[in-house]
């Protein structure tokens, strides 16, 4: 039932993936930049000899003594603008991402005008003509020109070399077909699934979500040599049968990769599977396995002080604008507070424009916000689609009371009412609200216990995979949150 797959006995890992795609980034951007240098310096040629051909000097004789004396200056930074690139690109570095032509192409496309609103910015907040508009502008022309060159090649060679993995799910129950059934719902995949091995012999040769069951355990080093398997996923919850598990075994040390169900569902979600976890998940998680360090937590800090002054003064800037606007729409208050849940329970006071009309103001209105909200003004509107509202909350970061980034503060009976329907709920008190997080990004408002669930499992892998760089990537990608008025 197998694919008729080309495949190859070398298959590389999705961080192998990661470092190939950062390291051809790498070097794109810096022939780009080489490239923007050479046509920065004959655009000047040209000026220049446009000028001395004014001053009544011959063409020929123009062009002879600009090539032979002129030389431009090329500052330091110019050449650091590939590590610029590349951390514009980072969202290009998930595995469903980076097999998608039309998503690669919009990520190169985001990251060009980031990077020219960028320097628009710097170009008029400094007035320095000096500044090389066309040297940049080149490096940005080209940049995305190479890069994107060199990823539709990756891609073509990802799909036609075999490098997609070959998985054998153990196990057809509810997290195995979970999986099959997540599985089904994405696009592009980076692997593929072959099928179910279940010792429910009952099961064997029916279909799951598009997944057939193959057999049982016992036919499994059969069945991974008929099918060329190159990952076994365990998805059984609870005790493994002896001579199943020795048969695992067996399979690594032919080299097949062995993985956990939960492993290959953040894989393919970018969340945890909080449905289908153990109960010490957390101490095994967070305690024994706590992913994070000082280092990571004072750099943390220091960027969540550094980003809250930068909104700070852009809030100084558009305050007079938005207050106005309020004001006129709806009238007083301007500003919108309530009591929210911080790390560890820690109650403290959240601050936004107000979006909603004044009746529904009060601190214990335990109402979620839904699409097409009646209760939203048409100021509020536009001010939660930009995520606007939200810029008093850069004071409540500089106060420590909030990150950048992290999971959404949530109201202190919401909080009490969840936990007792969604498992782990509590766990994301393990660190502080953020401005924006992981889950806000990929999936928004939610209106539901069951969306919640789902808003859940995001801040849960945030939780445990959280590096300087995640922050980093999320506070990009709410940039282009913002630029697309994909709020609510």
């Amino acid at each position: 039932m197998a694919e008729n797959i080309r495949t190859t006995p070398l298959r590389l890992r999705p961080n192998e993936h990661r470092m190939i795609l950062f390291v051809g980034d790498l070097i794109m951007a810096f022939a780009s930049v080489f490239a923007s240098i050479e046509t920065w310096r004959r655009y000047n040629i040209t000026v220049e000899v446009a000028r001395l051909v004014e001053r009544g000097i011959a063409l020929r004789r123009a062009q002879q003594l600009v090539e032979e004396f002129f030389v431009i200056n090329v500052p330091f930074w110019f050449y650091l603008l590939p590590i610029a690139w590349t951390i514009l690109l980072v969202e290009l570095y998930e595995p469903h991402i980076a097999g998608s032509t039309r998503k690669t192409l919009r990520g190169i496309a985001v990251a060009a005008f980031i990077g020219l609103i960028a320097f628009s910015l710097l170009f008029v907040t400094k007035q320095d003509t000096n500044l090389p508009r066309v040297g940049v502008g080149s490096f940005l022309f080209f940049a995305s020109l190479l890069t994107l060159g060199w990823r539709l090649i990756f891609i073509r060679l990802y799909k036609r070399t075999g490098q997609m993995r070959r998985i054998l799910i153990v196990g057809a129950g509810k997290a195995g077909q979970t999986l099959a059934e997540v599985y089904n719902s994405i696009e592009p995949r980076s692997f593929h699934i072959v099928g179910f091995v279940d010792d429910d012999t009952a099961k064997v040769g029916e279909i799951f979500h598009d997944v057939p069951v193959l057999g049982t355990s016992e036919q499994l080093l059969e069945l991974i040599e008929d099918n060329r398997i190159s990952d076994l996923v365990v998805a059984i919850n609870g005790e493994i049968r002896g001579k199943t598990f020795q048969t695992i075994l067996d399979a690594q040390e032919r080299g097949v990769d062995v993985t956990r169900m939960p492993i290959l569902y953040e894989e393919m979600t970018g969340r945890v599977p909080i449905h289908h976890l153990e109960s010490d998940w957390i101490i095994r998680s967070f305690v024994d396995g706590l992913p994070t360090s000082g280092f990571y937590e004072l750099f943390k800090r220091l960027m969540d002080i550094a980003g809250a002054l930068v909104g700070m003064v852009i809030l100084a800037i558009v305050f007079p604008f938005i207050a106005l606007a309020i004001y006129v729409d709806s009238g007083l208050p301007i500003f919108y507070s309530q009591a929210r849940l911080g790390r560890g329970r820690k109650v403290f006071t959240i601050y936004k424009f107000r979006s909603m009309r004044r009746k529904n103001d009060a601190p214990n209105d335990m109402r979620v916000t839904t699409e097409n909200d009646p209760r939203v003004t048409r100021v509020g509107k536009f001010l939660r689609k930009t995520r606007l509202d939200e810029l008093p909350q850069f004071w409540n970061v500089l106060r420590g009371d909030m990150s950048l980034v992290g999971p959404r503060a949530e109201v202190p009976r919401l909080v009490d009412e969840y936990q007792k329907q969604i498992p782990f709920y509590r766990a994301r008190l393990l660190v502080k609200p953020g401005l924006t997080g992981w889950a806000q990004i990929n999936y928004g408002y939610v209106a539901t216990v069951e969306e919640t669930s789902i808003k859940l499992e995001y801040d849960l892998y945030y939780i445990k995979h959280r590096t300087l760089a995640m922050d980093f990537q999320i506070i990009l990608r709410t940039i282009g949150t913002v630029f697309r008025r994909t709020g609510r």
